[in-house]
């Protein structure tokens, strides 16, 4: 039965949709959509919510793109990326709901103000541990800079936007010109592959922009600006006050064009960045779970966003999207006959963009499979139940784990999604 909330009538207990969420000011604006606060009519938490043109995402060959952030996305997990919350779709869109960063993208303040080294320290560090956990997991970003950088409310930064990213194996090397030219390493250039180093330089060309206040390479003709990330000496002007050695020298170290010896590369690379003398005052642990309080708090007093992408909206969409809110998805199954193409590529949305809600597994147990709701299999920050039961063997508390005997008897030859066989 719904639950009457607003002038909508919304039923929690079916699969998440746009009903679900109260539609408030738009953020942003990409390729195939915007972005816009949303606020979950259950629980009053508030989201992001990405939403995504189908017919947009047709005409430019895009889809693939978008299947492959949804997918990847499900299986990240960590405190400084914007993380995937839910997944849906109707007619029209495709809809990723994210965790809201209410401080807005590092571009928004920096096109506003100067920032010191200790607060560019923070970020970049905090960036640095993202960019290490996404490593971990096989996947490279690919466009590191300000505009994909969210901070949340007390000024902690996030990557986001995972449209190029894409998984990576040490046997085979990437290859595409994918990313923001003024960002791109210059091994992507030089031709014979290449992997997660393109998002230390990335992280340097960042660096360097938030020190200076532009960029290290910069021309208006792509091609000229290929050759010049791959072989132009880099130039660091006299800055008042000056900037520090230790600061100059990370910059150098994250824009070495050799990979075997830039900053953060290699098996060890991450301890070199921790070591250097920019970084070696942090208190890493404490930083990467947020526990440290940033140097730059963004205003409270005033939205961090671009008013423009509101009045857009209002003022030139044929139909916005809260006057379509309370439709619900409907099938799009070809009939006989119907065999066009664009009624193919819907049927293949209607099959990849599968339905996502964290919520189920939050409360996943081990011997429940929600894996109908998953693209591939369930997320590793899900934790079996299961492996509470092992925990509580190993700590030897023999009469908990008599207890959960019937549990465990429904588990026997069941191989878990940790690996782990009962």
């Amino acid at each position: 039965m719904g639950v009457a909330n607003g002038k909508y009538d919304v039923d929690f207990t079916e699969e998440v949709n746009l009903s679900h969420f109260k539609l408030l000011r738009v953020v942003g604006r990409g390729a195939f959509g915007k972005v816009r606060i949303v606020e979950r009519r259950d629980n009053k938490r508030l989201f992001a919510l990405k939403y995504i043109s189908k017919e947009e995402c047709i005409k430019m060959d895009a889809l693939r793109n978008i299947f492959r952030e949804r997918s990847m996305l499900e299986e990240l997990d960590h405190p400084l990326v914007c993380n995937l919350r839910f997944a849906f779709q109707d007619d029209e869109y495709m809809y990723m709901v994210m965790d809201l960063m209410m401080g807005g993208d590092l571009r928004f303040h920096l096109n506003r103000k100067t920032f010191t080294e200790d607060a560019i320290r923070f970020w970049i560090a905090e960036l640095a541990c993202a960019i290490r956990y996404l490593h971990s997991k096989g996947v490279v970003h690919r466009d590191i800079k300000p505009d994909n950088v969210l901070l949340d409310d007390q000024g902690h930064a996030h990557i986001t936007d995972f449209n190029i990213a894409t998984h990576i194996r040490p046997d085979k090397l990437l290859t595409s010109h994918s990313g923001t030219c003024a960002y791109m390493a210059p091994e992507v250039f030089r031709g014979g592959g290449y992997g997660i180093t393109v998002d230390w330089w990335s992280l340097g060309v960042m660096l360097y922009e938030c020190i200076y206040g532009k960029r290290p390479f910069d021309c208006d003709n792509q091609d000229e600006l290929k050759k010049i990330i791959v072989k132009a000496p880099i130039k660091y002007p006299d800055m008042d006050p000056p900037v520090s050695p230790a600061c100059v020298s990370a910059i150098q170290g994250f824009l070495e064009r050799d990979i075997n010896r830039r900053l953060g590369c290699g098996p060890n690379g991450f301890a070199l960045i921790q070591s250097h003398p920019f970084f070696r005052n942090i208190d890493w642990p404490s930083l990467e779970s947020k526990r440290l309080n940033p140097i730059f708090k963004p205003s409270s007093d005033r939205i961090n966003f671009d008013a423009t992408y509101d009045l857009e909206e209002l003022l030139l969409e044929e139909q916005p999207l809260d006057e379509r809110q309370n439709r619900r998805r409907k099938s799009r199954r070809r009939k006989d006959g119907e065999g066009s193409e664009k009624e193919a590529y819907y049927q293949l949305i209607e099959e990849k963009f599968k339905p996502f809600d964290y919520t189920v597994f939050e409360k996943y147990e081990g011997w429940v499979d929600p894996v109908t709701r998953c693209v591939a299999d369930p997320p590793e920050w899900v934790k079996p139940a299961a492996v509470e039961v092992l925990n509580q063997k190993e700590r030897g508390s023999q009469d908990e784990i008599g207890a959960n005997s019937g549990d465990l008897s429904n588990l026997a030859g069941i191989s878990l999604d940790n690996g782990i066989k009962i």
